[in-house]
């Protein structure tokens, strides 16, 4: 199917936008002429992504009341967008339910979830006004499966996916296109190394799996969904690395 028509005069906010994912995914929709609002924390990070791609950066804070206003401000101030990636997000910690840090579950609720619901609430009256808005929730296979010491992250993941489908029976009404993308193991350059906070913790993670997802292989994903005639709804996409059967279930290669 060839995706280039649909592409013209499109606009997407995509959140997480100054690493991993986040990033590719701006890189692979600005490359097909979207106009992209990068949003992240990081403004030095996103200054230099908007260098390279022209998209347009934006220092925010999903979890934050004045900043997710500011940021609808300027997209209504820029002309509005059809399009929202919320793709904000992460783990903290792999500690069991017994030992659990409730700071980390805290901050892991905040980002996922609250951020999610607050940058989509805030989007919804302008892609409703559109007639062909859509939504895509980047969660994570974390949020169809619990194992053992993920708990936090299950926990928020599994709270996004049930946001997501719950928008999804919302806004039907509204011709809104609701999108989950859940990806499995995924080797990026933060993901990791924010969830155990030590480099060699982080090499395990990945140590020996043949051929991880990459974060380009996740937002080629996310721009194909998005870049479908409006009326296509892939509702839940899983994505994994062929290694990775399930969770629970990794294959790695010894030296």
């Amino acid at each position: 199917m060839t995706l280039g028509a649909q592409t013209q005069n499109k606009t997407a906010v995509v959140t997480g936008a100054s690493t991993g994912i986040g990033e590719a995914t701006v890189r692979a929709l600005s490359g097909e002429g979207w106009k992209v609002y990068a949003v992240a924390r990081r403004a030095d990070r996103l200054e230099a992504l908007g260098a390279a791609t022209g998209a347009v950066p934006f220092p925010a804070d999903v979890t934050n009341d004045d900043d997710v206003a500011a940021l609808l401000a300027a997209v209504t101030k820029g002309g509005g967008a059809d399009t929202l990636i919320n793709i904000a997000g992460g783990a903290r910690g792999a500690d069991t339910i017994g030992n659990a840090d409730t700071e980390d579950w805290d901050w892991m609720y905040q980002v996922n979830v609250v951020g999610t619901m607050k940058i989509t609430r805030a989007f919804l009256p302008m892609l409703r006004e559109n007639g062909e808005g859509t939504v895509l929730n980047l969660t994570s296979t974390a949020g169809l499966a619990a194992y053992e010491g993920g708990a936090g992250y299950n926990a928020a993941k599994f709270a996004q996916h049930a946001l997501t489908n719950a928008l999804r029976l919302e806004e039907v009404g509204n011709n809104i296109r609701v999108i989950e993308v859940a990806p499995g193991l995924v080797h990026t350059e933060e993901f990791a190394l924010n969830r155990l906070g030590d480099k060699d913790a982080a090499a395990k993670v990945y140590a020996g799996v043949e051929k991880p997802l990459t974060a380009d292989d996740v937002a080629d994903v996310v721009r194909y969904a998005v870049s479908l005639p409006h009326h296509i709804n892939l509702d839940e996409i899983v994505i994994r690395p062929v290694a990775q059967a399930a969770n629970h279930k990794l294959i790695r290669k010894q030296d």
